[in-house]
């Protein structure tokens, strides 16, 4: 490790301790299973160690985290996909979002680049033109994702009666 990367052990627990659920909530996203987004979440703070860029600011680390997650958790799902795995109702945790599981659980069936974009804007608060540079596509393509996974989980949720 170079000496620019080299953090204290006290930074690493604080970053850890910042952003680890946002991780987890980004990979669990995208790979609906609870154990691969742990070592998303794992292999993201391994990379941060060993590659992590100088950063402009605290938004700009962030970025490069939850960019960095996708792409880890992306690449996990090509993996998986070539190979068996358990489907998302076996590994179900109730944990994951306890304020409202139900809405939650709907949104875990959409598709990923719904899904990714939907939490990223109403669970973290981010707003289009952050998603965009985030997730590498246009503010337009951002905003259609959004409004279609608004339809997708408004017909969900009336289908379901849970209104």
């Amino acid at each position: 490790m170079t000496q620019k990367n080299k953090n204290s052990e006290e930074e690493i627990k604080e970053l850890v301790d910042k952003y680890s659920s946002l991780i987890f909530r980004i990979s669990y996203c995208i790979l609906c299973n609870v154990y691969d987004a742990e070592d998303a979440v794992q292999e993201t703070f391994l990379k941060y160690l060993t590659k992590a860029p100088e950063f402009k600011d605290e938004e700009h680390r962030k970025a490069w985290l939850i960019k960095v997650s996708a792409n880890i958790s992306k690449n996990m799902l090509i993996f998986r996909r070539r190979r068996d795995c358990l489907d998302i109702e076996e590994v179900a945790n109730d944990d994951i979002m306890p304020n409202d599981y139900e809405t939650f659980e709907i949104i875990m069936s959409l598709p990923a680049k719904y899904k990714v974009v939907m939490v990223l804007y109403y669970v973290e608060g981010y707003k289009s033109k952050e998603i965009a540079n985030i997730i590498e596509i246009s503010e337009e393509a951002v905003r259609k994702r959004l409004q279609k996974g608004r339809e997708l989980l408004k017909t969900e949720i009336e289908k379901g009666d849970l209104l």
